[in-house]
């Protein structure tokens, strides 16, 4: 579009400066155009393109069970898998943060997904466990790793300055909303078809979001020649940042510095313990041993995605309103409350407290992400889409630790109970861990990183 501008002329008002040229048209501020501001297309296409990459999140605890019985692997040893898996999805997001600075979020993303559509399709052909490690831990961990939700902090830093807390929010939903769809069909194919044609189903989700991201997906405002979403004025395009490994490591080494970084790590890795470790990687078979049949355990794992996306949204409009640290505590209290009433509730059959827990359950499942963000970007600044990515990497550390232990707690004692209880005490440190942090009242200094 063009626009245009005029001199003024004597008993006029001032002129109004004629905006920034971008490609070859003027870029425009938002809320001067009727039309949605184009930060919601960039924001739609992102959320599409993590609903399409969650099919690979929802494989793991689908097949413990298929793989023990075909290849006699333990618990333990394929659990082992998927925590390289949950670790690599976390050491590798902030590196992502900083490659999308220097590359560009589009090319990465791309990336990334051809990785994990790789590493899934090869699974098909694996006999040996070390295969099962490379293909799904490595390879599938690196390019989930480059999804993770540092990509969802990137959108929103670069393409809103209002409403950041509901689009981080609507954009971590998108894991669950993922979940919702692949969940119930990977389960289904896998009962009635085998792991195959599972692991080829997610290898084709993959595949078939990466026209969505290289056609539609941009980088930054300055690329379309709008400022972010809720901005005064245009926002110039940075250059890119060379040295993005560095970049990472030196934003880590100020970060770590402050109790504050430790605090945030250290209660987002009970949360990954709690939820992507736990719940993602133990539910289905732990629901198996009390006679559930696995497509309904995979169904009430589905259920959790929906309330997830409300409780997410939500927890997103209420970071914008209520204080970060607050919202946290209270979220991690609730929470290992529900899990230490959990053992109790596993039935052969679906009942109203279970289904109680389900919704609950779903409510906090990643309701700790956008208060987490908003405390990154209140303490690190411009840094705070890599400082969430090493967060982040503790998050999925934690998840890594109980994915695995959680397979030796049930070879060794037969049942999954004393994980549940440990991961509810854990879950009420969190609370403390997060009332702790100290409140900051103005902006953070940009933390000088690039040398």
């Amino acid at each position: 579009m063009t626009q245009t501008s005029r001199t003024s002329a004597p008993g006029d008002h001032p002129a109004v400066p004629a905006a920034p040229v971008v490609n070859g048209q003027a870029a425009v501020p938002a809320g001067s155009r009727l039309r949605p501001h184009r930060a919601w297309a960039v924001a739609a296409v992102t959320f599409v393109t993590i609903i399409g990459s969650a099919a690979f999140a929802s494989l793991p605890g689908l097949l413990i069970d298929p793989l023990h019985s075909e290849f006699g692997w333990s618990r333990a040893m394929i659990g082992f898998a998927v925590s390289i898996n949950l670790a690599l999805y976390g050491l590798t997001a902030p590196f992502a943060a900083a490659l999308m600075d220097r590359f560009g979020i589009r090319r990465v993303v791309a990336c990334a997904l051809l990785t994990i559509a790789l590493g899934a399709g090869l699974t098909v052909f694996m006999t040996q466990v070390w295969q099962l490690v490379l293909c799904w831990g490595v390879l599938v961990g690196l390019g989930s790793g480059s999804m993770a939700l540092a990509f969802a902090a990137t959108v929103a830093n670069r393409w809103f300055v209002a409403r950041r807390g509901l689009v981080t929010g609507i954009l971590t939903a998108g894991g669950a909303a993922g979940q919702l769809v692949f969940l119930p069909l990977l389960s289904w194919i896998t009962e009635h078809h085998g792991w195959r044609p599972a692991a080829v189903t997610v290898s084709f989700a993959a595949l078939a979001v990466v026209p969505f991201v290289w056609l539609l997906l941009r980088d930054h405002p300055a690329d379309v020649g709008v400022a972010p979403f809720g901005a005064t004025e245009f926002v110039p395009k940075p250059p890119p940042v060379t040295g993005a490994a560095g970049r990472a490591l030196r934003a880590l080494r100020q970060a770590a510095r402050g109790g504050t970084f430790w605090l945030l790590a250290g209660s987002f890795a009970i949360c990954g313990a709690s939820t992507n470790g736990l719940v993602k990687t133990h539910f289905v078979p732990a629901a198996h041993d009390h006679g559930l049949p696995v497509t309904t355990a995979a169904s009430l794992l589905a259920v959790i995605g929906v309330f997830d996306i409300a409780g997410t949204v939500a927890s997103g409009w209420f970071t914008d309103r209520l204080s970060p640290r607050r919202l946290l505590a209270i979220y991690y209290g609730l929470r290992g409350l529900s899990l230490m009433f959990l053992p109790m509730l596993f039935s052969d059959s679906i009942h109203p407290s279970m289904l109680l827990f389900i919704v609950f359950y779903g409510l906090d499942w990643v309701a700790t992400v956008p208060p987490t963000i908003a405390l990154c970007r209140e303490h690190y600044g411009e840094n705070s889409a890599i400082v969430f990515g090493w967060v982040l990497a503790a998050h999925q550390i934690g998840a890594a630790l109980v994915a695995y232990l959680g397979g030796v707690a049930r070879d060794a004692l037969g049942s999954y109970d004393v994980v549940w209880y440990t991961s509810g005490a854990l879950c009420a440190v969190a609370a403390l861990m997060s009332l702790v942090v100290r409140h900051r009242p103005v902006a953070a200094p940009v933390m000088a990183v690039t040398g």
